[in-house]
């Protein structure tokens, strides 16, 4: 069996999976979508497994990285939805004032990847800021 590649995968699929990332549909909705597009060796095993991310091999600054001060905070968003879910990261003592960045994520929220990119900053000497948009 070759390997599967975005030619082989319709658009349907990659619009469903939007769908999904927006929360447009729950988890339940998108795989049963998505099963309707699996036919010979294309299995849904497969499908997900091309379309999500694998961020176990993306990760480059570990979560518990002794030269860090990385936890999830909330805050509201008086004029968007409630309470915003972000990781506040930055080096560890810091004396003085920092410069600070602001990561923003792709359509997939605040993730693993996005959360290193976070910690990367940090890691740089900047205070970083990694909010759940979605």
């Amino acid at each position: 069996m070759s390997d599967l590649k975005k030619e082989d995968i319709k658009q349907e699929v990659f619009d469903l999976y939007d769908d999904y990332a927006h929360n447009k549909i729950n988890r339940r909705q998108f795989v049963e979508k998505l099963s309707l597009y699996t036919a010979g060796s294309v299995t849904l095993g497969s499908l997900l497994s091309f379309m999500s991310p694998n961020y176990a091999n993306t990760a480059l600054v570990p979560k518990d990285h002794p030269d860090l001060d990385s936890d999830y905070i909330t805050y509201d968003s008086p004029k968007g939805g409630g309470k915003i879910k972000a990781l506040l990261s930055s080096p560890k003592n810091k004396t003085g004032k920092l410069p600070g960045v602001l990561v923003v994520h792709e359509n997939r929220g605040l993730n693993p990847y996005i959360e290193d990119v976070g910690r990367r900053t940090a890691i740089e000497g900047f205070i970083s800021l990694a909010p759940d948009a979605l």
